[in-house]
This record gives C-alpha cells, sequence and structure tokens, in this order.
C-alpha cells in the first residue's frame, strides 16, 4: 500500500525509521529540535528521540559538521543537517579534507559514515549567496557520494541508503520540492546507489539529468512530443557513484543526447557525463551532446532573471530541437 505524503515527510520518514532501527544514528543542525527544522523536516522528531539524539547546535556549520565527522570516526552515524548547501562552504575543510579521506588515510581501519543533507540550489529568490548548486564543487571530490532526490519515494528511500552506507554521503535535496507530494510505500524499502532510472521511455533523444530540473525534462519532453520528437528522460540519482551504463545504453538507442544540470557548465557534473558519453558513444552519435546548465552568473535575486538563469523547459526544448534538427 501506498499513501500520497510531502517530500518533506518523506524525508523525516526515512530519518525516524533508521534512528529507530540503529540507535547509533543521530540528526544534529541548526533548529533541527526545539524549531522542528528550519523548513519542518524533523517535526515531531525531538518528542520521539529526546535531545541526546535530536541535536540543536550553534550556527556555526565548520564545528558542528567536525563534530560529526569526529561521531562517525568513533563509531556513531550521524546526519548532519545544513539549512542551506550554501553554507557548508564554511565547512569545506572537515566535508572535504577529512570525512572522504579518513578510509585511505588510515588504510582501511577508521572510516567515517555520515550523511550531510539540506537544501541545494537557487530557485527561491535568496540571493547568490545563498543559491549555491554544490554537486560542480563537491562531485570532484574522491570518496563522497552524492544523491539527488527527484520526488519524496526517491527522497525516503535514497535517504535511507544513505544512512546505511558506510561512506560519507551528500544529500542536495530541493526547498522548491519540499511540499510536494508523491506516494510513497507503507513497506520497509531502500533505493540504491548508482541505478539511473527512465522516467520516461523515447527513442529521438536521450535527456538526462538530476533532482528539481527532471520537471522541466519531462516538461519539454511532453512539448517536444507534439512535434514529433520523442524523448527518453533518464533520472541519474546518484552523481557518484554515476550510472553510465544506462545512460550509455539509452543513447545508443536514440542517437542524440542532452545533458540538464543546475550546475555552472564549467567543470560541472554535465560536462563530465557529456565527456563520457561522447567517450562511449562516439560511433553512435549523429550530433555533439547537448548541455542545459545555469547560466554563467551568480544568481539573481529578482524572480524573473532568476527564472531564467536556471534550466527551464523552454531552452532544454531549444536545445533538442538544435541537435536533432542540425543533424
Amino acid at each position: 500500500m501506498a499513501r500520497e505524503i510531502e517530500y518533506r515527510d518523506a524525508l523525516k520518514e526515512a530519518m525516524s525509521e533508521e534512528m529507530r532501527r540503529d540507535p547509533r544514528v543521530f540528526l544534529m543542525g541548526e533548529e533541527v529540535a526545539q524549531y522542528n527544522g528550519a523548513y519542518k523536516v524533523s517535526r515531531g522528531m525531538l518528542d520521539e528521540f529526546g535531545p541526546k539524539r535530536i541535536i540543536d547546535t550553534p550556527i556555526s556549520e565548520s564545528g558542528f559538521a567536525g563534530m560529526g565527522i569526529g561521531a562517525a570516526m568513533m563509531g556513531l552515524r550521524p546526519i548532519v543537517e545544513f539549512m542551506s548547501w550554501s553554507f557548508s562552504l564554511v565547512a569545506a575543510d572537515p566535508i572535504l579534507n577529512n570525512a572522504p579521506k579518513m578510509l585511505y588515510m588510515s588504510g582501511g581501519q577508521v572510516g567515517c559514515p555520515i550523511v550531510f543533507r539540506g537544501n541545494d540550489g537557487a530557485g527561491g529568490q535568496l540571493g547568490s549567496t545563498h543559491s549555491w548548486c554544490v554537486e560542480g564543487l563537491y562531485s570532484n571530490v574522491p570518496g563522497i557520494k552524492i544523491a539527488i532526490p527527484y520526488d519524496a519515494y526517491e527522497a525516503k528511500g535514497l535517504l535511507k541508503t544513505a544512512i546505511r552506507d558506510d561512506d560519507p554521503v551528500f544529500f542536495l535535496e530541493s526547498e522548491r520540492m519540499l511540499s510536494l507530494k508523491g506516494e510513497v510505500p507503507e513497506t520497509e524499502y531502500t533505493i540504491p546507489f548508482g541505478q539511473a532510472i527512465v522516467r520516461r521511455p523515447g527513442s529521438d533523444c536521450t535527456i538526462v539529468s538530476f533532482g528539481r530540473p527532471l520537471y522541466f525534462c519531462l516538461e519539454a519532453a511532453d512539448e517536444l512530443a507534439k512535434e514529433g520528437i520523442d524523448c527518453e528522460v533518464i533520472d541519474g540519482r546518484t552523481i557518484r557513484p554515476l550510472d553510465i551504463e544506462t545512460i550509455v545504453a539509452s543513447v545508443r538507442r536514440t542517437n542524440y543526447c542532452v545533458v540538464v544540470d543546475q550546475s555552472w557548465s564549467f567543470a560541472s557534473p554535465g560536462s563530465e557525463i557529456a565527456a563520457q558519453v561522447h567517450k562511449h558513444c562516439f560511433d553512435d552519435l549523429d550530433n555533439h551532446v547537448g548541455r542545459v546548465h545555469s547560466e554563467d552568473v551568480p544568481a539573481p535575486y529578482a524572480q524573473d532573471l532568476e527564472q531564467a538563469m536556471l534550466p527551464n523547459a523552454r531552452r532544454i526544448a531549444e536545445c533538442v530541437r538544435a541537435i536533432t534538427y542540425n543533424a
């Protein structure tokens, strides 16, 4: 049986179920306890689990991220909430220089099973310094796993997998999606990392994306279908590990590919996917891989400019038309 719940409640269910299953799991971050979470993701969890497992922290990302890493090294399994992934930049040293390297530097003796989660990306008129899409920065670092859920079902299943994983996981949510409802099973389930899924089958062009931009990809695919262009839309789910095999298999059928990535284009996940598709599908492609990214500017505050800067259905459809018509 499945029921419709909000994306934020799917996240809460995942954390609560894992905390009941494993006493080593705890949540820490700014306003996660008394205030029930800045975005109400952790509402009610303090009442159930108490202040030793739902821990309010000072406004010091570097401090509480470092404390979480220390706890993970000592055998606990922390979930660290960043109110925004933009604020994770304050904690760049512990989360990039410590968490992903501990297992390697200790010769396999000391791991770091920790989940960092919070809101990623622009779209809510929060200005340039609060609108970072950090996947372009962080996917460059070996030892990290990065998951970007598309809907409530994915949010719960991927987060449960993240909490059980023995490596540090960066879990990138979207503030704009927290109130969206989706069907989530009542029964136990997890979603494995490194397994992309086809959201919409098609035969004429492969569109690859992650998280919130998938909604715009599907909107563009519906519009293009009216013009006779049948697009296959792939949800990568995780950037690290990346399921390049599913993407390659699709491109070999369709002969065209567009990658949609909310990061800036330079040295982004989208550029890596495009490079790998060119490598593996050189003889199959009938044109270069098209790419749709956020425009190469800091995120504007004005709503119309912010929306124009981000990937959207119009830009995605234009890119598909350009590579399929001009082949």
